[in-house]
């Protein structure tokens, strides 16, 4: 499943909880759901800032991703 339907699917998962309620199948579907969508925008995040780099004033350059990207926490 893409990050579209995914996407789709959490918010059609929502609306139905707003009107008719979820059966405990769909609680759980839309719990994983919204749990892989976070995994999956923190790994974009983490990819963006590890091809980061900074320019320093003497002129060096500083590469984030080096430096912090293989810490997990």
């Amino acid at each position: 499943m893409n990050v579209e339907q995914m996407t789709a699917r959490i918010n059609e998962l929502y609306h139905k909880s707003q009107t008719e309620g979820l059966t405990e199948e769909e609680k759980e579907e839309q719990k994983q759901l919204r749990s892989a969508y976070v995994a999956n925008v923190r790994a974009n995040l983490r990819g963006q800032l590890d091809n980061i780099s900074i320019v320093e004033k003497d002129g060096s350059i500083t590469d984030l991703g080096k430096k912090h990207g293989h810490k997990h926490g």
